[in-house]
């Protein structure tokens, strides 16, 4: 791949989780990454105690810091910056402070995320039954964040007429998450918000697009399965997963293409990347694009 080190990168809600996979990934091809989001190393972010019961936990995993040592061990510049993704002030101080410090913004990868804050161990269940608490975790603090941080961007890209936005998402070729109807809602207005972003950006040389992983081995994902990341093949359950590193590479790929505008406004799965561009999951593996039960 590419080499990213003249790329100066924002990756939103990077304590663990996906945010980290693209964050470390990005170190890797020599990225200066700002690792944002509200975990510190002597103070998790508040509001997962219900997940850390269910995930047997004593704290919440992860912080920007300990993501950001990591960016640059893997060969980066890694800055941490606490920000609330729903703090409009925050936010703004955030990109102000990409400007002032480096002149310029290359790729924000939107990825902070709420849902985790209403987790109820609650996989399948009709949209009535479901608490609208998932409603303010997987919009309020979810959709809003992507758009709220691409909104205080954008000028910084339209300045320079060339940039890159990614927006994680979930996406399989439209066909319904069955039973969890407020995560699908979710996740297609991110899809639409990729697109939307990407008409009214293309004119100013501006991509966006909207990148969806499969089923990820997360620190809660593991956790929930009473295993870690060196010992997950122990779990049959699990065979399907790919690491977090795996979009991360995806989000690497998509960045250092000179020809990334061709792909603006459309959702891309990180398994059919990995054969477009040649790359592999951390195991060496080329993992398919997850598929659900279509039936």
């Amino acid at each position: 791949m590419k080499s990213l080190q003249d790329c100066i990168a924002v990756v939103t809600g990077a304590s663990r989780g996906a945010g980290r996979g693209c964050a470390i990934e990005l170190g890797a091809a020599g990225a200066t990454v700002y690792v944002t989001g509200r975990s510190r190393r002597n103070r998790p972010a508040p509001g997962y105690e219900r997940i850390l019961a269910l995930s047997r936990l004593d704290r919440v995993p992860g912080s920007i810091d300990e993501t950001a040592e990591e960016v640059t061990r893997a060969g980066g510049c890694g800055i941490a910056v606490a920000c609330d993704h729903t703090d409009e002030e925050q936010v703004k101080a955030l990109f102000d402070r990409v400007q002032h410090e480096r002149g310029r913004l290359d790729l924000l990868v939107n990825n902070a995320w709420g849902g985790h804050e209403t987790f109820d161990g609650v996989f399948q269940a009709p949209f009535w039954e479901r608490p609208m608490a998932h409603w303010d975790a997987m919009f309020d603090r979810g959709v809003r964040n992507h758009l709220l941080s691409s909104r205080l961007a954008a000028p910084m890209f339209v300045g320079q007429r060339r940039g890159l936005i990614a927006t994680t998402t979930f996406w399989d070729r439209d066909r319904f998450m069955q039973g969890n109807l407020f995560y699908d809602l979710a996740k297609a207005a991110m899809t639409r918000l990729a697109f939307g972003m990407a008409q009214e950006l293309r004119p100013h040389g501006v991509a966006s697009v909207a990148v969806s992983p499969g089923w990820m081995r997360t620190e809660f994902v593991l956790a929930g399965h009473q295993t870690d990341e060196s010992r997950w093949q122990e779990r049959p359950a699990l065979a399907r997963t790919e690491s977090p590193r795996y979009l991360g590479r995806a989000v690497v790929a998509l960045a250092g293409d000179p020809t990334v505008l061709e792909r603006s406004g459309q959702v891309l799965r990180v398994g059919d990347l990995a054969r477009i561009y040649g790359f592999t999951d951390i195991d060496g593996r080329v993992v398919p694009p997850f598929e659900l039960d279509a039936s």
